[in-house]
């Protein structure tokens, strides 16, 4: 990993709201898109055309892009921009979670709700095995930085207990035993009848390289993750 993907945002608090809005409406247009394209029916004259128009705005906003991947930015203030990141970046269409809402409540556990679509079936009907893996591992990736130990995923495992229907779905993390630079975080996995579908628990190591790194060192400050 390196270290140069964390940066400190130079956008002040007013760029980075015009920025947010401006490219996060931008990535629920493309999201609405995908969903649309999965399920449509038009017939193939009419599915040409769109796919003539789609690829004509993809080169429009390729026209002034930057090149690989967008890392992590934190600020203005107390922001962690991480936008592109693949279950909650806000710059990300394909993000699972989308910009949804995180709670933390009074034991540090963090709290998500969203919705997952026909975009993450996997048998039919249900959530994808690995989309729940994927939202797991940041689920508790957050909370191990919440309660106070980030980390970068060492070892992950995961039990399904039962299917996850499409649809509205809950997660709850929290830290199990902090020691060093390792934190043991846990989680679970909830359908919309609040009914536990999957449990999972992680193993997160600080990288030696992020101890030194200006951005890491403030992790002592919990303020800094809320």
């Amino acid at each position: 990993m390196d270290a140069a993907f964390y940066s400190r945002s130079t956008l002040t608090e007013d760029e980075a709201r015009a920025d947010d809005e401006v490219y996060g409406a931008l990535a629920d247009a493309t999201r609405d898109l995908a969903d649309a394209q999965l399920r449509t029916q038009v017939d193939h004259e009419e599915a040409r055309a769109v796919t003539a128009e789609i690829r004509a705005l993809t080169e429009r906003l390729r026209s002034k892009a930057r090149e690989g991947a967008l890392g992590t930015e934190i600020g203005p203030g107390r922001q962690v921009r991480n936008h592109g990141n693949a279950v909650m970046g806000l710059r990300n269409p394909f993000a699972s979670t989308g910009a949804t809402v995180r709670t933390i409540d009074e034991d540090r556990h963090v709290h998500r709700s969203f919705e997952l679509g026909p975009l993450y079936e996997g048998p039919p009907g249900l959530v994808h095995g690995g989309v729940s893996a994927l939202v797991l591992d940041q689920l508790l990736g957050e909370s191990a930085a919440v309660g106070g130990g980030p980390g970068m995923t060492a070892r992950l495992t995961i039990h399904y207990r039962r299917p996850t229907p499409l649809g509205t779905v809950g997660a709850e993390g929290w830290v199990d035993s902090t020691e060093g630079r390792k934190t043991i975080a846990r989680g679970v996995l909830r359908d919309a009848d609040g009914a536990t579908t999957v449990e999972a628990e992680g193993l997160f190591v600080l990288p030696s390289w992020a101890e030194d790194h200006p951005e890491w060192q403030r992790r002592h400050d919990r303020s800094t993750f809320e």
